[in-house]
């Protein structure tokens, strides 16, 4: 259908939009192109007041604003309401911190004065995915127009109210016209923008195959990227995990977001001593949720985002099952209308399987038994992704090791992986490259000049 609202709890059209000519995207990069120029000359503080306009709408209207984000991609209504006000928090950290991190950094070469300089880009395109269609787009929108760059937006097609919403958000702020613009296109049209000379950078949120081709088509035309991809993070809990904790946030950590989300645990590994106690709590932690309409406050998992989703979910589960793999509690599709798949926890699988190595997008569980820590890494870093992990563990020794030896971009001890605005998030391996968020996000869409003036 193209770009379609369509709510995934019940299948049906909310609303379709036509995607844009070529001459009216086109017009969209003049716009932009025009607007840097202007905005690029702002003050930091003129960013950050308008920035902190865009967090009091976020807050303010945090409730019409989440349930749009449910209708569109079925989280439930409380998570929605959530993200709304975490972007009301990545907005007002910039606005705030953008002056420290963008300052003039001196350096002491011996003689006459040297700094580095920080200065944006231009228009940076930012193709981003449906899961968190808030979040995802303040995340890379705050640091970079506090960085003085504007911002191209192309949403998932699934999510284009969301997208637009955001556009207004940006408009309603006071950011000059151009300096935020949804762009309602369909995927065919990202080579054209992503070949623009008038397009500085891009940066994308998705599957490994978009990034593998929107980085092959930056490349060429020797144009920045920042890469946020698939992720099957490991969630490890050895002898001296607090179990009862670990248990009850193995489950929030697998289900967030229905299950969708990069970040979200999805192999669990568990040391031989306190497996099958592990394994006992955490199938009836899974098999307790209660699945239902998004919009109803004791729902803890909503429909996936589309039939595809859920489809291509459960083709994997079946795949896992034919090569002998083991479900415990799920593993299949919920009976009721609707994408709505059921919590499943699998165990006894065959890595040598593909759906081994592969991202499950939703509320499905691999679990496994390890020996010891030299095999509970090996099991963790048994997969191309590195974006995350999440280990428990009171054994100081142990947390060495992890910290020294997973391969992830983040190792989060005894707590559950998160995105937090402090914090610089992204991965290695096939999970990509680049950082968002903190100093070093914000520091990714600039020109690092280099000063140096004779004595």
């Amino acid at each position: 259908m193209g770009i379609a609202s369509i709510n995934p709890a019940n299948g049906k059209l909310i609303e379709s939009f036509p995607s844009l000519s070529s001459m009216e995207l086109d017009e969209k990069l003049a716009k932009a192109w025009s607007a840097f120029h202007k905005y690029r000359l702002t003050s930091i503080a003129e960013r950050a007041g308008m920035m902190r306009r865009a967090a009091e709408i976020l807050d303010n209207e945090k409730e019409s604003f989440g349930r749009l984000m449910t209708a569109e991609m079925g989280k439930t209504l409380r998570a929605a309401i959530a993200e709304a006000a975490k972007c009301a928090w990545v907005c007002r950290y910039f606005a705030e911190s953008a002056e420290c991190w963008l300052a003039d950094e001196p350096i002491d070469t011996g003689a006459g004065k040297s700094f580095v300089y920080y200065e944006p880009l231009g228009p940076v395109l930012a193709i981003m995915p449906w899961n968190f269609p808030f979040w995802q787009v303040f995340r890379f929108a705050a640091p970079a127009l506090m960085a003085g760059n504007v911002g191209l937006l192309k949403h998932a097609s699934n999510v284009p109210q969301c997208g637009l919403a955001i556009e207004t958000i940006f408009h309603r702020s006071g950011f000059p016209a151009g300096v935020f613009q949804m762009l309602l296109i369909g995927t065919g049209q990202v080579q054209q923008l992503v070949a623009d000379p008038r397009v500085a950078a891009v940066t994308l949120t998705g599957s490994e195959s978009a990034g593998a081709q929107v980085a092959s088509q930056a490349g060429k035309q020797i144009k920045k990227t920042v890469l946020e991809l698939g992720g099957s993070d490991p969630f490890i809990v050895m002898p001296t995990a607090d179990l009862e904790l670990a248990t009850r946030m193995a489950v929030k950590a697998r289900t967030i977001n229905n299950g969708e989300s990069c970040i979200a645990a999805k192999r669990f590994i568990a040391a031989a001593p306190v497996y099958a106690e592990f394994e006992r709590r955490f199938v009836d932690g899974m098999a307790a949720l209660k699945v239902g309409d998004p919009m109803d406050d004791s729902t803890e998992i909503g429909p996936l985002a589309t039939e595809k989703l859920l489809q291509d979910l459960d083709g994997q589960v079946q795949r896992l099952v034919r090569a002998g793999a083991r479900v415990l509690t799920g593993g299949k599709r919920a009976s009721r209308s609707g994408n709505f798949y059921e919590p499943t926890v699998l165990v006894e699988i065959d890595r040598t399987d593909p759906a081994y190595h592969e991202e499950l997008f939703g509320p499905v569980a691999m679990l496994f038994s390890a020996g010891d820590v030299t095999e509970v890494i090996r099991i963790a870093n048994e997969t191309p992704f590195g974006l995350a992990a999440s280990v428990w563990t009171n054994d100081p020794a142990e947390q060495q090791r992890f910290i020294e030896e997973i391969e992830a971009g983040a190792v989060f001890i005894n707590k559950m992986v998160v995105s937090d605005p402090r914090l610089p998030f992204g991965g290695v391996k096939h999970s990509g490259y680049g950082r968002e968020l903190s100093g070093h996000g914000i520091r990714e869409f600039t020109n690092i000049k280099t000063v140096s003036i004779a004595a």
